[in-house]
């Protein structure tokens, strides 16, 4: 079969490979739907990740689509199920685990090969993070599932409730999905990014306002000096914007450091400001088996639609050439990737 091998920095190929016998436990889905991801643009760019994946190495952890093969053992599947997979797993033991943080197990399991004709999910990731879809749900829409999950898990880290003015820090697919869901519980968000396309896409998903920060050292200069927000979600993962989030909330208000910064990098904050305004600072890493499902029932309850984030498609031929292009600076919101041509 065809899939992507990531090898290092900047270098993806697209190879014919020979799928793996199950072992027990597992099952195979022939791939009906796979996405791009910030994230795989930060690996590619690079050309690792500590955490997720040690080139050379299967690439892409998006996916949606049917079980086609199982193993012996495996009992609750069969071939034909419509399924989306997360891309981790958590041990189920470990300390975090046992306080309901799967999010920080010390074990995470992960998947990827998402860019493929067909992947193998191991058997952890089928006893805990493998999900059945409705006979109507799309596999494109299931295929968000996992980048939703995680919004969902800074959501609930907030504790958002409705009536609350939002920024959103960022106007990729993650700052997208934290509009969608902030609108959808009830409240005023404003949206601050890059790209007409992407602020665009953030007007029809309901923004109140954005707010176009192209060629601004401080963010801050883009806003309002007497405007602040109840909550400010970064959602971009750089220190500049990290900064910015902490100047642009109220007093009392809620800052979601969302987005990664670099290895290496450092913030600076002001002390003072953060003690003196009674700020709450937190932040927020991947999913749990509950903000997995969570996240499908938006999906299957029509609350995200890939029709609002996936902007183009590619086949997985031309895979490489797309990194390419977004590591460029190619500011598409999602790729749908064909797996088969």
């Amino acid at each position: 079969m065809k899939a992507a091998i990531l090898y290092g920095k900047e270098d993806l190929r697209v190879e014919e490979v020979v799928p793996r016998s199950l072992r027990p436990g597992e099952v195979r889905i022939r791939i009906e739907a796979a996405l791009t991801c910030g994230t795989d643009l930060k690996v590619y760019k690079r050309g690792y990740h500590a955490k997720m994946i040690v080139p050379p190495a299967p690439f892409g952890h998006e996916q949606s689509g049917v079980i086609s093969e199982v193993a012996l053992d495996v009992t609750g599947w069969r071939n034909g199920d419509r399924v989306a997979v997360a891309n981790s797993a958590p041990c189920g033991e470990c300390f975090h685990c046992r306080r309901g943080q799967e999010n920080l197990c010390d074990d995470l399991l992960f998947l990827n090969g998402a860019y493929a004709e067909s992947i193998v999910i191991s058997a952890r990731l089928v006893q805990k993070n493998l999900l059945r879809l409705k006979p109507e749900t799309g596999f494109k829409d299931a295929a968000l599932v996992e980048p939703l999950a995680c919004v969902v898990q800074g959501i609930e880290d907030l504790k958002l409730g409705s009536g609350q003015r939002v920024l959103v820090l960022g106007s990729g697919p993650i700052g997208l999905s934290f509009l969608a869901l902030a609108r959808h519980l009830g409240n005023s968000v404003t949206v601050a990014g890059k790209g007409p396309k992407r602020l665009q896409a953030a007007q029809r998903l309901g923004a109140e306002k954005t707010v176009d920060v192209s060629g601004h050292e401080d963010l801050t200069a883009a806003f309002s000096p007497h405007l602040a927000f109840d909550v400010v979600i970064e959602a971009v993962g750089k220190p500049a914007t990290w900064e910015a989030a902490v100047r642009l909330v109220r007093k009392g208000g809620k800052v979601n450091f969302f987005g990664g910064c670099p290895s290496g990098t450092t913030v600076s904050l002001d002390p003072a400001l953060i003690h003196y305004s009674s700020l709450t600072l937190l932040a927020s890493f991947h999913h749990t088996p509950h903000t997995i499902r969570r996240a499908l029932d938006f999906i299957e309850n029509g609350v995200i639609r890939a029709a609002d984030f996936v902007d183009g498609e590619c086949a997985l031929s031309e895979l490489p050439k797309l990194f390419q292009s977004m590591a460029a600076g190619n500011h598409a919101v999602k790729t749908m990737i064909r797996v088969r041509e």
